[in-house]
C-alpha cells in the first residue's frame, strides 16, 4: 500500500531527477548550438564526459525521427521518407563525428573506454534502422516509383543508394538470418575497435633507448637531435627512436649500425604477434571470418565480391586483371633495383652479404647518393614546414583562386592544431580547414584527411559548408631547429590536401553524397593527382627555401630530384601490389579462416616479393587499412587511381600545370561533384576519355 506522503515524494524525486538530467543536458556543448565562428566544434568545452550522454541521446533522437518516418499516415514519398531518413540523425552525427576523429587524433584511457561501451550500442542502433522491415517497405515504395516521379540526377542517386544501402544491410533478410547478421556486425564493430587499439598501445609502448653516442652512427644530425628530444620527453638519457614514422624512418635509412637496424625492423614488423594481450593474430581471422559470413548471408559468394559492387573495378577478376598487369610490367624492373642494391652492398660487406629487408633503405639511399647524389638530408633544409605550408595552399590559390587565413579564436583539440577559414576566389566563405602536423601519444599512425562537418544545401537554399581536417604524423621541431621535412612529407602533405580540396569543394545537395563520399577506388584520384606537383620547378620554386639563408632551392638539385623520382619504383609499385594481394587473398576466402596467419600471408603475396621474407614478421595484424579501416577488399584503389591520377595529371602538363581552364574543369567535374554521379562518368566528363595504364607506365619509365 502506498501511502501519500510516499507518493509525493516519488514525485518530487523524479522531478529533481528530471531537473538533474536538463541541467547536464544543458551543460553538454553537444546538446546547443553551437556559438563559434561558423558554428565549429568547441573543442575547448567537450569533456570526454559529454560523449555517453549525447550518443545516447542521439541514438534515442534518431530512433524517434525513424518512428515517425515509418508512422506517417501519407503515402511513401521522397520527401516524407527518403529525405526525411536522409536528415535524420543530426545529434547523433554531430557527437559520433568528433568522437571518432580524436579516437584517432587526440584519444586516451577514458575515451577508449567510452569506445568500447558505446561502439556496440552504435552497431545495434544501425542495424535497428538497416533492418527496419516497415522503413524498408516505404522506401521500396518510393524506389518502385523512381522512372514515373520528377527527380533531380542527385534525388536520383540518393533513393538508389537508400534503397541499395538497405539491401547490402541485410533489408531483405529474415527471421533468423536477420538475427544472424545483427550478431555478426555487432561482433564486428568490437573487433575492429580492439584490433585498432592494440595497433596503438604496441606502436607507443615499443622504445629503442641509446646511450652509446657510437650507436648513432651514420644518423643526420636532425634525427639525433629528434631521438635527444624524445629522451627529454620521456624523461630518460640518452637517444630514445620509437616506431612512430619520422623517427622509425631515418633510422632505418641512416644508421649504420645493422644489429639495431634489424631490432627496430622486428619491432616494427611483428608489431601485433607477441604473446600479450596487444596481439591480433585471432582478431584478424575473426574479421575475415566474419567479413565473409554477412556477404554469404546477404547472397555473395565472398566479401571482395559484396564489395566490389560498390565500385569502381566492379569484379574481382578486375581487380586482379590490374594487379596482374602491374607485376608483369614492373617485377623485370623491380628484380634489377634490387640486384643494384645488392651489387653496392656486396662491395662493401663481402660477396656472401645478403640485402634483407632491414638493410634495403638503407642501402638503397646509398645507391640512390651515388647515381642522383641526392638524398632526403639535402633537401631537408629547404623544406621547413610553415613555408611548405604556404607553398601548398598557394598552389591551390594559383590553381582555384582560394585563399587561407588562420584564425585563433577557433577552437581546437590540440595545442598543435591550427585552423583556417577558407575563402573562395570571390571572397566568399567556402570551407574551415584544421592541420595537425606532428605525432603524440595520443594519435594514431599515419596520416589522413576527415570532416568534423559535411556540406549540404539547407531547405532555404542556403549552402551549409564543410569542416575538414587533414592529420599527419611530420617530423618534430627540435630545441635548434624549426620542423624540417623530408621531400617523402611533402608529398604526403599534397596527398592529404588533395583530399582536404575534395571535401572543401563539396557542393552538393545532401551530405550523404558530398565531398570525399565516393566509391572506394575513386576517392584517391583527388589527393594522388596533387603528389604530381611535388617534383615540378614552377611549384617547388614557389616555396622551397633555405631556412637560414632563404636561398631557392638550387635548379640542379631540382634536376637531381627530377632524375631521381623514378628511383626504385619499379619496387615501391610490387610493395602496393603485395598489400592489394593481401588484402584481396582474405576477403575472396568463401571458407572460414583457422590456420596459420603469417604462412597465409606469405603465400599471399609471394609472387610481388622481391627482398627475402622473415618469417616472424606479419603486416595483417597491424593492416589497419583493411581490417579496421574502409578499405577491406579495397587496397587496390590506391594503385587504381595511380592509373587515374597519371592519366588526369597528363592533361595538366600538356596545357601548364597551374592552368586555370583544367584546374576549374577538375575542380567542376571531379572535385565538387561528390558521389552524385558515378564516377567513370565525371572522369571522362574531365578527361574526355577513360583512363588506361599507359600514363602510368610512361611516367615511372617502364614504357618509353
Amino acid at each position: 500500500m502506498i501511502l501519500c506522503g510516499e507518493i509525493c515524494n516519488f514525485v518530487n524525486v523524479t522531478l529533481i531527477l528530471l531537473n538533474m538530467t536538463n541541467i547536464a543536458n544543458a551543460q553538454n556543448p553537444f546538446f546547443e548550438k553551437y556559438t563559434t565562428p561558423y558554428g565549429t566544434v568547441p573543442f575547448d568545452k567537450i569533456k570526454n564526459e559529454h560523449y555517453e550522454p549525447a550518443i545516447r541521446e542521439g541514438i534515442s533522437r534518431q530512433a524517434a525521427e525513424i518512428d515517425a518516418i515509418v508512422n506517417n499516415p501519407e503515402a511513401p514519398t521522397f520527401a516524407n521518407t527518403i529525405l526525411a531518413y536522409e536528415k535524420s540523425g543530426e545529434l547523433l552525427d554531430r557527437v559520433t563525428t568528433v568522437f571518432g576523429n580524436l579516437r584517432s587524433a587526440e584519444t586516451n584511457d577514458d575515451l577508449q573506454k567510452i569506445a568500447q561501451e558505446m561502439i556496440p550500442l552504435l552497431s545495434e542502433h544501425s542495424n535497428n534502422i538497416s533492418l527496419n522491415q516497415e522503413l524498408f517497405e516505404r522506401i521500396k515504395v518510393v524506389y518502385g516509383q523512381k522512372d514515373s516521379i520528377e527527380l533531380t540526377p542527385e534525388q536520383t542517386k540518393l533513393l538508389e543508394n537508400a534503397y541499395n544501402g538497405f539491401i547490402r544491410r541485410g533489408a531483405n533478410l529474415q527471421g533468423e538470418a536477420k538475427e544472424k547478421y545483427r550478431e555478426l556486425t555487432k561482433n564486428l564493430s568490437k573487433l575492429t575497435l580492439d584490433f585498432s587499439e592494440n595497433n596503438l598501445k604496441e606502436t607507443n609502448n615499443y622504445q629503442l633507448t641509446l646511450t652509446d653516442e657510437a650507436q648513432l652512427a651514420g644518423l643526420p644530425e636532425s634525427a639525433i637531435e629528434a631521438a635527444a628530444e624524445t629522451a627529454r620527453e620521456k624523461g630518460v638519457n640518452g637517444w630514445v627512436f620509437t616506431l612512430h614514422a619520422p623517427s622509425y624512418i631515418p633510422f632505418m635509412t641512416y644508421a649504420d649500425n645493422r644489429d639495431l637496424r634489424r631490432e627496430l625492423y622486428m619491432a616494427y614488423n611483428t608489431k601485433c604477434t607477441h604473446d600479450n594481450e596487444y596481439n591480433n593474430l585471432e582478431i584478424v581471422k575473426k574479421i575475415a571470418n566474419i567479413h565473409m559470413e554477412i556477404a554469404q548471408l546477404l547472397g555473395y559468394d565472398n566479401y571482395a565480391e559484396y564489395t566490389l559492387k560498390e565500385r569502381m573495378a566492379e569484379t574481382g577478376d578486375a581487380v586482379y586483371k590490374l594487379l596482374n598487369q602491374l607485376l608483369d610490367a614492373y617485377t623485370p624492373t623491380a628484380h634489377k633495383e634490387y640486384e643494384a642494391v645488392q651489387e653496392l652492398a656486396r662491395t662493401e660487406q663481402g660477396d656472401a652479404f645478403e640485402v634483407m629487408p632491414w638493410d634495403w633503405s638503407y642501402y638503397s639511399n646509398k645507391l640512390k647518393d651515388r647515381q642522383f647524389n641526392i638524398n632526403e638530408e639535402m633537401l631537408r633544409p629547404y623544406f621547413e614546414l610553415s613555408k611548405v605550408k604556404a607553398g601548398v595552399f598557394g598552389l591551390a590559390t594559383k590553381l582555384y583562386g582560394i585563399t587561407f587565413h588562420k584564425n585563433p579564436d577557433i577552437p581546437v583539440y590540440h595545442k598543435d592544431v591550427d585552423a583556417y577559414e577558407v575563402l573562395d576566389k570571390d571572397g566568399s566563405f567556402l570551407a574551415v580547414l584544421y592541420t595537425d602536423f606532428h605525432p603524440r601519444e595520443g594519435k594514431r599512425s599515419g596520416a589522413w584527411m576527415t570532416e568534423f562537418k559535411g556540406q549540404w544545401i539547407e531547405d532555404t537554399g542556403e549552402n551549409s559548408r564543410p569542416h575538414v581536417s587533414v592529420v599527419m604524423n611530420f617530423t618534430k621541431p627540435t630545441e635548434s631547429k624549426p620542423a624540417l621535412l623530408t621531400y617523402d612529407e611533402v608529398e604526403t602533405f599534397l596527398h592529404e590536401f588533395g583530399h582536404a580540396l575534395h571535401g572543401m569543394f563539396a557542393n552538393s545537395t545532401y551530405q550523404s553524397l558530398s565531398g570525399t563520399n565516393v566509391y572506394w577506388d575513386f576517392v584517391e584520384l583527388p589527393s594522388q593527382i596533387m603528389e604530381n606537383f611535388g617534383i615540378e620547378k614552377e611549384f617547388l620554386h614557389t616555396f622551397a627555401n633555405h631556412y637560414q639563408t632563404g636561398e631557392p632551392l638550387p635548379d640542379e638539385l631540382i634536376s637531381r630530384l627530377v632524375d631521381a623520382s623514378n628511383f626504385n619504383v619499379a619496387y615501391a609499385c610490387l610493395r602496393q601490389v603485395s598489400f592489394g594481394l593481401l588484402d584481396m587473398a582474405w576477403y575472396t576466402r568463401n571458407t572460414p579462416f583457422e590456420g596459420d596467419v603469417k604462412a597465409y600471408e606469405r603465400q599471399a603475396w609471394a609472387q610481388a616479393q622481391i627482398l627475402p621474407t622473415v618469417s616472424e614478421t606479419c603486416m595483417s595484424t597491424q593492416f589497419s587499412h583493411i581490417f579496421a579501416g574502409g578499405y577491406s577488399a579495397g587496397y587496390y584503389s590506391y594503385k587504381w587511381a595511380e592509373v587515374l591520377d597519371a592519366d588526369a595529371f597528363s592533361l595538366f602538363k600538356q596545357k601548364g600545370i597551374f592552368n586555370e581552364e583544367v584546374a576549374n574543369s577538375f575542380r567542376n567535374n571531379i572535385l565538387s561533384k561528390g558521389g552524385t554521379e558515378h564516377p567513370m562518368i565525371l572522369y571522362k566528363r574531365f578527361r574526355g576519355q577513360e583512363p588506361t595504364i599507359d600514363a602510368l607506365l610512361i611516367r615511372n619509365g617502364i614504357k618509353k
